[in-house]
C-alpha cells in the first residue's frame, strides 16, 4: 500500500520565549496552533513533529525541562523531565523530532497515540558539548514506548506544544524558531 505525507502546519514566526516560570506554557506562535478536524485520524496515521529553536540554562542547578504535545487540555504525549547541563548554556540550538502514531480512534477518551522521538541539544545532561565534538540526542520516552493519554478523535482538536521548567529562573529560557506538523498516512 502506498502512503502519502503532507504538511498540516508550519510556523512563520518565533514562538514566545518561556522563561522565569514553572507553569506549563505553550511555546508555539498563535498561528501555528493547528486544529485537527474531527475524525481526521485513522489507526496508523502518524503525526510527525519537527521543532527547533534556542535554549539557555542556569549555571549549577538549572533543574529539568519537560516538553509535551496537547490536544486541547489533554497531554497526548510527553517527554521525560530532561536533566539540564549544569554548565550554563546560552542560546544553544535544540532540535526535536517526535512521531505520534494513532493506535485507537473513537469518542470520549478512547483514541490514543504511541509516540517516540529524539531531543538533541548540548543544554541537556547526556548531550555532548559542541566544542568537544558534537551534541547528543536523548530518547523520548527514556523507557519502553507506551500509549499516551486518551482523547476524543471524533471532535476537532487544537494541537499545541508546551514546555515546563522545574526551576523558575530567567536564565532558563526556551524559544521555538521552527515548527511543523506533517501527517504521514
Amino acid at each position: 500500500m502506498l502512503g502519502y505525507s503532507w504538511a498540516l502546519m508550519t510556523a512563520q514566526v518565533d514562538g514566545p520565549a518561556l522563561s522565569a516560570s514553572t507553569t506549563p506554557t505553550s511555546i508555539l506562535p498563535t498561528q501555528a496552533k493547528y486544529t485537527l478536524p474531527a475524525n481526521f485520524l485513522s489507526i496508523g496515521t502518524t503525526l510527525r513533529f519537527r521543532v527547533a529553536g534556542r535554549i539557555s540554562t542556569l549555571t549549577a542547578a538549572p533543574g529539568t525541562l519537560t516538553l509535551d504535545i496537547r490536544f486541547g487540555a489533554v497531554i497526548v504525549a510527553t517527554t521525560p523531565a530532561f536533566a539540564l547541563n549544569v554548565t550554563a548554556q546560552t542560546n544553544d540550538v535544540w532540535i526535536l523530532n517526535w512521531d505520534l502514531t494513532c493506535r485507537a480512534v473513537g469518542g470520549g477518551t478512547s483514541a490514543n497515540f504511541m509516540h517516540t522521538g529524539l531531543w538533541t541539544t548540548a543544554a541537556a545532561i547526556g548531550g555532548i558539548a559542541a566544542a568537544t565534538g558534537g551534541t547528543g540526542s536523548l530518547l523520548i520516552p527514556s523507557t519502553a514506548p507506551a500509549v499516551g493519554t486518551g482523547f476524543d478523535s471524533t471532535a476537532a482538536q487544537q494541537i499545541d506544544h508546551f514546555g515546563t521548567w522545574s526551576v523558575n529562573n530567567a536564565a532558563n529560557s526556551i524559544t521555538v524558531h521552527q515548527f511543523s506538523i506533517d501527517s504521514i498516512n
